[in-house]
């Protein structure tokens, strides 16, 4: 399974890639993508909506569930992927090319408690 050493996961399959000062685009793994199957459908609050860590603050569809995306950081939506609005589908061919979103966030992305290196991503999925 492929897991990228230059991003960080959380332990509900969504990785994190720091763009720039502050801003991260998020997306999920391929794991993740693998347990859902098809996906037809993201839903996503709009720009500039507040999410909070550990609160679902969207939903990923696919034809054999429904999954709330859980927010892996504080913070305020900056940009929403239109590739991923229009052809979610997108996701399962290239999981972490195709982010779901970018957050905008002051979060210190060093913590060990609250954030996985690809290594115990890895672990915990295994």
């Amino acid at each position: 399974m492929n897991i990228p050493n230059t991003l960080i996961y959380t332990a509900e399959h969504l990785w994190i890639k720091s763009i720039g000062e502050s801003i991260y685009e998020i997306g999920i793994t391929h794991y993740a993508q693998d347990l859902l199957g098809d996906i037809v459908f993201v839903e996503l609050p709009e720009l500039q909506s507040q999410i909070l860590r550990n609160v679902a603050f969207g939903v990923i569809e696919s034809v054999k569930t429904a999954s709330d995306l859980i927010g892996p950081l504080n913070g305020v939506i900056a940009e929403i992927n239109s590739i991923i609005q229009k052809s979610p589908e997108a996701i399962n061919d290239q999981p972490y090319e195709n982010w779901i979103c970018k957050i905008y966030s002051l979060d210190d992305l060093t913590n060990k408690e609250l954030f996985l290196d690809a290594s115990r991503y890895n672990e915990l999925i295994s």
